[in-house]
């Protein structure tokens, strides 16, 4: 792929490394609670309701912990309609002068295609050996996210990256709201459709139409781009849900605030928030990456984990109040 073939190897194990590595970049930071501000103004769906969380799809991860099918039944939230963007954080970070985890551990993970191919050597400080397409680069953070020398000032309605699940919640405790749990997330993705692979039904493709941002060509040497972009997009680059949403399949990852498990049940549950505590946080929607020939994770039930100091180039996050 063009990387140095004496680079030194982070090992990259943990949940979903293909799909978006672990950092376990170990403890010494201090996390940062910026307080609760006036609220982020950004528009949101108010959801409630029961649905069939999960799948029993026969090409479903067995290991992510995906099934059995159960019924749940959610209280009223409200949910944001699309990710957070480049624009929302840098508004919270003016407010509070936040730093993100990215940013004091000064690295994070950056797709290698990403890069430019003339810098890897300059920009590369380590791959991953599970998933050597993943690439270490110090300086990676939200503002440069291709690492020292890129910068988002014209994507400013392109979903934050580099953000750890402590930033996101930093985030949303500043916003007056939450992460979402995994119930919520799913309820919201699936736009008010039963138990359909995806938020606009069972057909990737409908039509010939893509209907969201994913990878097309050889993972990871080749991506055609057909559905229009080669990495994140803008988030209204796609139609929304049923319920208005938009990004909640493809682009990037989403933090929910779940802890990680694989033990569900049949049995009916009322406003599920997973396990008491954990080694990693559930992931959600799938992102840029994914391909059916490794990561067909942008179905709305499937999901994924990572670490909660993890931050990488395709994962972001969005918010929920609850009502009332």
């Amino acid at each position: 792929m063009g990387l140095d073939s004496g680079a030194k190897i982070l090992d990259g194990s943990g949940a979903g490394s293909c799909c978006s590595p672990a950092a376990r970049r170990g403890a010494g930071i201090e996390q940062q609670t910026p307080g609760v501000g006036g609220g982020d103004g950004r528009p949101m769906v108010a959801l409630a309701g029961d649905f069939l969380m999960g799948t029993d799809y026969r090409d479903a991860f067995s290991a992510d912990g995906e099934g059995p099918v159960r019924r749940v039944r959610l209280s009223g939230f409200d949910i944001d309609t699309y990710p957070v963007t480049n624009k929302d954080f840098a508004e919270f970070v003016a407010a509070t002068g936040y730093r993100t985890e990215a940013e004091s551990f000064e690295w994070s993970f950056v797709f290698w295609m990403h890069l430019p191919l003339d810098r890897l050597d300059e920009l590369v400080e380590d791959t991953v050996a599970a998933a050597p397409w993943w690439c270490k680069v110090p300086g990676a953070w939200w503002r440069e996210p291709e690492g020292p020398g890129s910068d988002v000032a014209a994507r400013g309605d392109y979903p934050v990256v580099h953000v750890s699940w402590n930033d996101a919640a930093a985030y949303a405790q500043w916003a007056g709201k939450a992460l979402p749990t995994e119930a919520q997330w799913e309820f919201a993705a699936r736009g008010g459709l039963e138990q359909k692979l995806y938020p606009w039904g069972d057909e990737l493709t409908p039509g010939g139409r893509h209907m969201c941002n994913i990878w097309q060509g050889e993972f990871p040497q080749v991506d055609t781009a057909e559905d229009g972009w080669a990495e994140a997009c803008p988030v209204e680059s796609f139609p929304p849900n049923g319920y208005g949403l938009y990004s909640v399949t493809g682009n990037v990852w989403e933090w929910c605030a779940d802890w990680f498990t694989r033990g569900f049940t049949g049995e009916e549950r009322s406003d599920p928030v997973g396990p008491d505590s954990g080694e990693a946080k559930v992931m959600k929607g799938g992102s840029f990456l994914c391909h059916a020939s490794y990561c067909n994770r942008y179905r709305v039930a499937a999901r994924t984990s990572n670490t909660p100091d993890s931050s990488a180039s395709n994962i972001g996050f969005r918010c929920v109040r609850v009502a009332g």
